[in-house]
Order: structure tokens, then C-alpha cells, then sequence
């Protein structure tokens, strides 16, 4: 009895349950049977026999525990194929028909993704993901995959990274949007913080709150409706919705980020012969050209000099050469005349230090200008805040005669 094996392991469990007396019949009569190994099935899909109508012939394609992906005869459940992969099968999106052309994308609990063709049993491509894969989801001729380190892949049919998104939380779901009618599609990720996104390649388009978290999602039509949303939440609840056919969708990304046109490549034109012939007299004159540009630079420093040095002078932008009392102040004259006002901004440019006591006094010729104020006690001076000032300025002469009106800024006891 020890070289006895059962064919199958629903044998193998009936044996041990038989009773001792009952175990060689049981034996001989399953003996000359061919052993066979059972499986259990882990993913399911769907593929077209010949048509690509919605109505049309399908044939069931599963993936099972040992590694092996069949496609059955959708009439006689017979296997019309038979395809192997390296590891256990967990997630499947396939696409095409029998008869012509198809590619089955299944995700592997080794972490990897595989594509396979129809020309070949064993997988076309391969790839590796940096962490295992939760959803899977075709769109158009590229492969959008969610992994369990919140992030969103992006890949071709083989297997070339597109782009990778980053998420707020993990990924607990993944469907497929699509709108014939409209010609839009987009990928559904319903994630851990109770949050649906909505996601067209990397642009996140539109996000949708949920009372709780989301375990599955279906989109497609549901009655008259073609547009319709149903999930699932951990709780047993059922949510529907159904989208407005007034909708406009907008392929900006709504998440904070660089802009779209940062990652389209740029339309450079070929290269005309004016711009080889001026790369090859760059390249020949370079020396000259440099030191053009240095000569053509030490003139602008010199002339930003010459400005800096003569606003000092004339006190256009006065700022305090104490450092104790770091201050900065500059005047404007608004008005036509005779009447002008006269306002003065004062900062104070230290760090963290305020500074007080401290008046503004006007010295003027008295015969061509009246002023209503000529002096101001300025208050406390908080650093980074500009103190507007105001005051009026009358001309008392009508010839046309101007005078320089002095500003002086002095501690509160000097004056």
C-alpha cells in the first residue's frame, strides 16, 4: 500500500476515509486509470472567436494555479489552446480574436507582467514590476498598471515604461472607462482614503469622494444608461452613478505638478544650411567672439555702476549706512500742480529688529513752496512692513521757478 497514489486529490481524500477492510478495492479498481492533477482557477476572461461585434462568439480564457492559461471552445468547452507561463496567474486583460490576432496581458504573483501572442505558447514579453502588481487595465494599445507601493504605471504592449503617477494612498480597485460615442477613455483607481480617481495616461482628470472604501468598480451601460459607475464598498454598501451627458471632460492635469506640454516632445526642425554655416563660423571665430562678449559685459557692470553711484548721489533711493537702525526710503510726487502730494515709504530692512523714536522734517525754500506738514513722528517700525507717509506741497510761485525739498530722518531728540 505504500507505492499507491491516488490519480487525483479528490482520490486521494476518498482513500483516506475508506476503512481499512475497504482500501485494496478501492485500489484495484482505480488502478489502471491515468493519474491526473487538478488545479484551481485564479483569473478569468473573455476573448472574440472571428467577430469583433459586441454580440459575437467568445471563448472563455483561464488562468490557473499551476501557470497555464487555456482558451476553451465556446460550444464544446474543449481546449482549442494552451499557453504556459512562469508563475500563478492573478489578474488578466485580453483583447483581439482567436481566429485573427489576440494578446492575453496577465500579472503574476512573482510580480511580473506577460504578454502572450497567439503565435506562441510561451510569453512574448516580459515586465518586471518594482513591486507586485493589484490592477491591471487596457487602454487603447497601452498597459495601466497599479502597484502596492501607490504608484500608477504606464506601458506599451511590449512592455516599454511610458510614465509613472504617484498616488495618495494604495490602490484597492481598477476599471476601465470608456465612452465610444465620444472617444474618451480614461482609467478608474478607487484607493484606500475613500477617493475615485480618474486618471487619462499620467493626468489626473477628476477625483470623486466616497462614504467608504471602494472593493470593486464597474463602468459601462446599466439600462438605457450608457455612462453609468457601480461600486462595491468594504462595508456591503452599493453606489451608482450615472454620468451627466452634458459632461465636458479636460485633459488638464487637476493635480499639482509641471505642466502637460513639459513632457510632449518639441517639433525641432532639420537643420538649414544658414544654421550649419553659422555653427561652423562660431566654431572658427569662437576666441574673438568670446572676448567680444566679455568686453560687451565689463561695459554693462560699468554703466549699472555708474547709475548705482549717481542714484546715491542725488538720494533717489536713500538707504541708512547705520547698522543699527537699517532703514530704506523713497519719495513720490503725484499731481500736476500747483498742488502736489508728497509720500514717503519708509522700511525698516533689518531682520527681526524694530526701531522707534524716530521723526521726518522737511527743509524747503518757504517762498516757492507751503507745506501743510513739515513734521511727521513716525511710529514703531516692524521689519519687512512699508510705512506710507502723506503730505500735501503747494507752489507759491508762478514763474515756473522748482527747488530741491530736502527729506531728513533723525532719532525723535535731535529735533
Amino acid at each position: 500500500m505504500c507505492g499507491v497514489r491516488p490519480r487525483s486529490f479528490k482520490h486521494y481524500v476518498m482513500f483516506l476515509m475508506l476503512e481499512p477492510q475497504e482500501m485494496e478495492n478501492f485500489v484495484l479498481l482505480h488502478k489502471e486509470q491515468p493519474i491526473r492533477r487538478q488545479t484551481v482557477i485564479t483569473c478569468i476572461g473573455m476573448l472574440k472567436k472571428n467577430m469583433a461585434d459586441e454580440d459575437a462568439v467568445s471563448c472563455l480564457v483561464i488562468g490557473t494555479e499551476n501557470g497555464d492559461v487555456y482558451i476553451l471552445d465556446p460550444e464544446a468547452f474543449t481546449i482549442l489552446y494552451k499557453m504556459s507561463l512562469p508563475s500563478s496567474p492573478t489578474l488578466m486583460d485580453v483583447t483581439g480574436q482567436f481566429d485573427v490576432e489576440f494578446r492575453i496581458t496577465v500579472a503574476c504573483r512573482n510580480g511580473n507582467i506577460y504578454i502572450l501572442r497567439r503565435d506562441s505558447p510561451k510569453p512574448k514579453y516580459c515586465i518586471e514590476l518594482s513591486s507586485h502588481p493589484v490592477g491591471l487595465v487596457r487602454m487603447g494599445k497601452n498597459v495601466v498598471v497599479g502597484c502596492t507601493h501607490e504608484t500608477l504605471h504606464g506601458y506599451t504592449q511590449k512592455g516599454k515604461k511610458l510614465w509613472t503617477a504617484y498616488l495618495p494612498a494604495p490602490v484597492t480597485a481598477m476599471a476601465l472607462m470608456d465612452l465610444p460615442t465620444r472617444g474618451f477613455q480614461a482609467v478608474l483607481v478607487g484607493l484606500a482614503n475613500c477617493e475615485v480617481h480618474m486618471y487619462r495616461d499620467k493626468n489626473l482628470i477628476s477625483t470623486i469622494k466616497t462614504p467608504d472604501v471602494v472593493t470593486s468598480i464597474c463602468f459601462g451601460r446599466y439600462g438605457r444608461e450608457d455612462g453609468t459607475l457601480i461600486m462595491t464598498t468594504k462595508g456591503g454598501g452599493l453606489i451608482v452613478k450615472i454620468l451627466k451627458r452634458t459632461a465636458v471632460f479636460d485633459d488638464r492635469d487637476s493635480a499639482p505638478g509641471p505642466p502637460i506640454a513639459q513632457s510632449i516632445r518639441l517639433n525641432v526642425p532639420k537643420k538649414t544650411k544658414l544654421y550649419v554655416d553659422q555653427t561652423l563660423r562660431e566654431r572658427e571665430n569662437a576666441v574673438a567672439m568670446h572676448r567680444a562678449f566679455q568686453m560687451d559685459l565689463s561695459r554693462l557692470r560699468l554703466a549699472a555702476a555708474r547709475a548705482y553711484v549717481k542714484a546715491l548721489e542725488s538720494s533717489l533711493t536713500p538707504m541708512s549706512a547705520s547698522l543699527t537702525e537699517p532703514l530704506k526710503m523713497n519719495a513720490v510726487v503725484q499731481g500736476l500742480g500747483p498742488s502736489f502730494k508728497l509720500t514717503l515709504n519708509i522700511q525698516n530692512t533689518a531682520s527681526c529688529r524694530p526701531v522707534m523714536n524716530l521723526a521726518i522734517s522737511f527743509l524747503y525754500d518757504e517762498n516757492l513752496y507751503s507745506m501743510r506738514t513739515a513734521f511727521f513722528k513716525i511710529p514703531l517700525l516692524v521689519p519687512g512692513l512699508n510705512y506710507p507717509i502723506d503730505t500735501f506741497v503747494e507752489c507759491l510761485s508762478d514763474k515756473g521757478i522748482s527747488d530741491i525739498i530736502k527729506v531728513r530722518l533723525s532719532p525723535y531728540y535731535l529735533l
